[in-house]
């Protein structure tokens, strides 16, 4: 059998100096050449899957059914199929194993054998999509069993079962504990990352607990266990993220670490005392997650090609601003993946780090130490760097070392909490910054939202009417016949229409003349029109942008204004 690398040299163009590294470090630490090949960004995944595809003679199947007969949920472990990455797929039209690895040909018989499906077609498929499968197999999300669960938990249950053996199993799904409580939360928790949601809410009122996901930025329903669960619920989620049980009267903030379904996932927990109860909040992080290409977040092609020119610059701040979960960390790393090579020297400091980068420096804030964004980036500037991260600009002291960090030879990114670019420069003088600093220290900024992209399984064209087009100030005539488009909504979706998200921003730079007006004016709407108006500008705004996305088929127009 043809070895995987020479197969990749063959068909892909991978280079001698590639493999021969990959070879290095699985002679090291062990692992498949492929695999190792991935990681170092060398191949794609679907390059490896052809490439295994030519050297075994399996044809491979990208997408698998999102309708799966679960048939073999009690014959057959979850951890069986997930440690050998392998699930059998029937359906009305068609049966047969999907396979990620082809290695694990004898623990394949060994299914065959156990499901009776001896002689039964075999196909190559991305891991991905054989972990999405299973989960969705053996998950107890349904409906009706969230309601067993919740019925289980009878006033009369002991607090013990709540407390016990809390450390985290090696995956949540595998964890089979009895209490019901402890059913619920790994529920909840399993279901949120498998719908791809950020966060999770548990809200009390006065006769009920709802839970909610908020999935691609809109808060979903999740379920309603009875009022007297309340109190056990946040026990559980306490426990697991290290707080104090016995403090309901503060509010507390906590970390959860997770495995779920091969994805690590970070959590991070705030509580907040309300009239009827404490209600918790979970933000989830998937650490498994490759930050995004620059070229994937949707920049403009103007706005692209001056970015990639203001992130080369050898000095000074680019701000990234926008409300909390509009993708500004997103953006920032996806400039240093560009950035990052074995001859600079980038150190970040953030809270939390959300992406683990390679050949970065990260570090994590710290307040019950003192290790604040303010200390953390006094520490960086005397570790000779080249370039620096920090994770957001919240007080005067953090302006004002990193506007010295920028003044004294360094590239400096960060974010700001405003509603447009020309914002940031009003809150850093209302921050106390000297409007002199401002101007000779920030190259740029770029505010961003994001806004849901039509679902491409169900998406549909239409012929806008003229009460619609005014809304957004365009006429039929603007439109020049062109059609909009919308989401009918589908079960990939949750019929809401969307899936996936894209960004629309607003990019704004200080030219020499920008930054003169600047030293005048800190009237946020005066520095915006005359970055508009000035001779040779090409600035569009954050509404122009999002209406450009519209035109051209990826939003609609009720989902630029609800964030515009």
């Amino acid at each position: 059998m043809q070895r995987i690398g020479e197969i990749l040299q063959e068909q892909f163009g991978l280079d001698e100096e590639s493999l021969t590294a990959a070879l290095e470090v699985k002679q090291e630490k062990g692992g498949k050449t492929g695999n190792i090949l991935v990681q170092q960004q060398k191949i794609t995944e679907e390059q490896l899957l052809e490439a295994r595809s030519l050297q075994c003679g399996l044809s491979v199947v990208r997408e698998l059914p999102k309708e799966i007969e679960p048939f073999f949920v009690e014959r057959v472990p979850i951890g069986y199929l997930k440690k050998y990455k392998m699930i059998p797929v029937a359906t009305s039209e068609e049966s047969f194993v999907a396979l990620a690895e082809p290695q694990f040909f004898q623990q394949l018989d060994d299914l065959k054998r156990l499901l009776d499906w001896e002689g039964m077609r075999v196909v190559l498929a991305p891991q991905n999509e054989i972990f999405v499968a299973i989960n969705a197999a053996y998950d107890i999300t349904s409906q009706g069993a969230a309601d067993r669960v919740m019925q289980d938990m009878h006033e009369e249950e002991t607090p013990d079962s709540i407390f016990s053996a809390i450390e985290e199993t090696a995956d949540l799904l595998d964890d089979t504990s009895d209490a019901p409580v402890i059913k619920l939360v790994n529920l909840v928790l399993s279901q949120a990352v498998r719908d791809n949601a950020s966060d999770i809410h548990i809200e009390p009122y006065k006769d009920r607990v709802k839970i909610r996901k908020r999935v691609d930025g809109i808060l979903y329903d999740m379920y309603s266990p009875p009022r007297h669960v309340l109190a056990k619920l946040i026990s559980r989620v306490k426990i697991m993220a290290r707080m104090d049980i016995a403090e309901k009267r503060l509010p507390q903030d906590g970390r959860i670490e997770i495995r779920i379904a091969d994805k690590n996932v970070d959590i991070r927990v705030s509580t907040l005392p309300t009239a009827f109860g404490e209600r918790v909040v979970m933000r989830l992080l998937d650490k498994s997650t490759a930050y995004l290409p620059l070229q994937a977040l949707g920049l403009a092609p103007r706005d692209m090609e001056s970015f990639l020119e203001l992130i080369k610059a050898p000095h000074g701040i680019i701000l990234v601003t926008g409300p909390t979960g509009s993708g500004k960390t997103t953006t920032l790393y996806s400039a240093l993946g560009i950035l990052n090579s074995p001859d600079v020297n980038i150190i970040t400091v953030e809270d939390p780090i959300e992406y683990q980068m390679d050949g970065v420096s990260q570090m994590q804030v710290n307040a019950k130490i003192g290790l604040t964004f303010a200390n953390g980036l006094r520490t960086i500037v005397r570790q000779d760097p080249d370039i620096i991260l920090v994770g957001e600009i919240r007080d005067l002291e953090t302006a004002e070392i990193a506007i010295q960090a920028a003044l004294t030879g360094h590239l400096v990114f960060s974010t700001l909490h405003t509603n447009d670019a020309a914002s940031a420069v009003t809150r850093l003088i209302d921050m106390g910054v000297e409007p002199f600093l401002v101007s000779s220290s920030v190259n740029a900024i770029l505010a961003q939202r994001l806004v849901r992209q039509i679902c491409p399984d169900c998406r549909e064209s239409f012929e806008p009417s003229q009460e619609y087009l005014a809304k957004a100030g365009l006429s039929l005539e603007e439109l020049g016949g062109r059609l909009l488009h919308r989401g009918v909504g589908c079960q990939a979706c949750f019929d809401t229409g969307y899936r996936g998200r894209i960004g629309i921003f607003e990019l704004m730079i200080l030219s020499d003349e920008l930054k003169r007006f600047t030293l005048t004016t800190s009237d946020a709407g005066q520095i915006k029109n005359k970055a508009l108006e000035m001779e040779g500008s090409s600035m569009l705004t954050l509404r122009q942008d999002g209406l450009n996305k519209v035109l051209a088929g990826q939003t609609t127009l009720e989902e630029v204004f609800r964030v515009t």
